[in-house]
């Protein structure tokens, strides 16, 4: 089933070539939802490519406290992990499977060879680098220059756009921490979204309208 799902999301992206030898090579796993895949200053031997779920990125501040950067989707990759990887050194964000996710993780060795032998995975690790750097970004933008009620309803429809649905199942704890602020804040700022008629609340559950 892994393997059909590799061809079905990268056959689009990757030549045949590279396909086989993800095949070979590629070690196939499983990670339940809030399973940690990779974690701040861990050693990287692979990098993922994401088969099926959604998985989150996060940094960490020096008191503990995170914060989201960007999501992952079916068919991506995670480029800071990547730069960890080629540059050998430990891995600066945290890796979260925000649904239940299947991926294939190759080996850094291959990952720099194909770069330089392989147009197609030249080209998917180039594309992925621009798409995280647009995100990240937008990341800046949005703590920058939007207020948090701006902030909140941007990451309530990018968790809509990822499940494929209006109505997302989240805590309003597990908001506050992607968003690094106080629940009481997240609670308060929902309340005024739904009066605004831009979301409907009910217990652990979110309709975006």
């Amino acid at each position: 089933m892994a393997k059909t799902l590799l061809k079905e999301k990268f056959s689009p992206i990757l030549d045949q070539d590279i396909i086989d030898e993800i095949l070979k090579i590629g070690h196939f796993k499983t990670f339940e939802k809030d399973d940690i895949i990779i974690d701040i200053n861990q050693t990287l031997k692979y990098i993922p490519l994401l088969l099926t779920g959604n998985i989150k990125i996060l940094r960490e501040d020096t008191y503990g406290n995170e914060l989201l950067i960007y999501f992952l989707e079916t068919g991506e990759t995670c480029t800071m992990s990547l730069t960890c990887c080629m540059g050998t050194t430990k891995s600066k964000i945290r890796a979260v499977a925000e649904t239940n996710s299947s991926l294939v993780l190759i080996p850094v060795e291959n990952i720099q060879t194909w770069f330089h032998t392989n147009q197609s995975w030249r080209n998917f690790i180039l594309e992925s680098y621009q798409t995280r750097f647009n995100e990240m970004l937008e990341t800046i933008d949005n703590i920058a220059f939007l207020k948090m009620d701006q902030r909140l309803h941007n990451y309530l429809t990018n968790k809509a756009h990822l499940n494929g649905t209006q109505t997302i199942i989240v805590k309003h704890l597990d908001i506050a921490e992607d968003l690094h602020t106080s629940r009481v804040v997240i609670s308060r700022l929902l309340k005024q979204l739904e009066n605004e008629n831009k979301i409907k609340l009910s217990r652990n559950k979110i309709e975006i309208l």
